[in-house]
């Protein structure tokens, strides 16, 4: 099951959140994106050299589509959450998979070919609710531009999982993929760093000191979220993509267990039963689509990059 790659991305993506909240205490947005994206690039283009790969592309436009769509994402998403509680930035976020789910139903109704998977919309939607049920978001009267904003997040960011597909099944490698989303982010947090505020609503440093602490921390964001864009990428290009959007939401789960660790966060009995349906509406979704696939009677054809991990 290619689509469980997802797990290990928001396994990942759950470890680089703890260290991304602990790097907040000494370093701005802008400059976490910068040195994410910095480290990432290099680790990326490493591997790549590794491989014997390149960087050329003939489909420069889709990446550059990619790479807009997704920086947007990430930037409307802090934003959200400037201006929203953390809980409700985060569940408008991850309505991603309900918004992949409307799209290719769309698809689906337009092109009339082929039959909508409503066992998995099923499974999505329930994960959501439990998504909901765990964070317990809240919003008022006069946060509905941050809401707004927040949906937008998540509807841009479904449109950058399914052009990261869509890149994967024109032959494009993972580590490619990542490294121009890698290189947006890195020029996105630069010029952020230049033109924006910076912790005490002054121009950002970009030569400010690091401490050992402050360098560990980056380094770790920047490897972990190029791992976990991999997995991410590989994931949606090999896997089933409803399936894979709502594995998505297991990143809630490790984050919330990762509080409880760390932070000794608290979670209530609507925040345990939330763990729970997010969890067997992983698993029965996975086993739906395992059951209603198909073993081919040829051989397949051979991925041309199915074993570059």
């Amino acid at each position: 099951m290619q689509s469980l790659w997802m797990l290990f991305a928001t396994f990942a993506f759950a470890i680089m959140g703890v260290c991304v909240k602990l790097a907040s205490e000494t370093y701005t947005v802008a400059e976490i994106l910068m040195y994410r994206g910095l480290v990432g690039v290099i680790f990326i283009y490493a591997l790549i050299l590794r491989q014997n790969g390149s960087l050329k592309t003939t489909f420069i436009w889709q990446h550059l589509w990619r790479c807009f769509v997704g920086t947007v994402a990430v930037w409307l998403w802090f934003y959200a959450i400037s201006l929203l509680p953390l809980a409700t930035a985060m569940t408008l976020n991850y309505m991603a998979p309900i918004w992949i789910s409307g799209i290719l139903f769309f698809a689906a109704w337009r092109l009339g070919k082929r039959r909508f998977e409503w066992g998995l919309v099923t499974a999505i939607i329930a994960s959501f609710i439990g998504v909901t049920l765990l964070l317990r978001p809240s919003i008022h009267d006069d946060q509905w531009l941050g809401g707004f904003i927040g949906l937008c997040s998540g509807a841009l960011s479904a449109l950058a999982y399914l052009q990261v597909r869509h890149l994967g099944k024109l032959g494009e490698p993972e580590s490619r993929v990542v490294f121009y989303f890698s290189a947006t982010g890195l020029l996105a947090g630069f010029l952020g760093c230049l033109f924006g505020p910076g912790l005490h609503e002054q121009p950002v440093s970009i030569l400010r000191a690091h401490s050992a602490y402050g360098i560990t921390l980056l380094l770790s964001i920047g490897v972990l979220a190029a791992m976990a864009q991999m997995a991410m990428t590989r994931a949606y290009r090999l896997g089933n993509t409803l399936v894979t959007a709502n594995l998505q939401y297991t990143g809630i789960v490790f984050s919330s267990l990762w509080g409880i660790v760390i932070w000794n966060d608290v979670l209530g009995l609507y925040g345990w039963l939330g763990i729970a349906i997010i969890l067997v509406s992983g698993i029965v979704a996975t086993f739906y689509n395992i059951r209603n696939t198909s073993t081919p009677k040829t051989v397949a054809p051979v991925d041309p990059i199915a074993t570059e991990l």
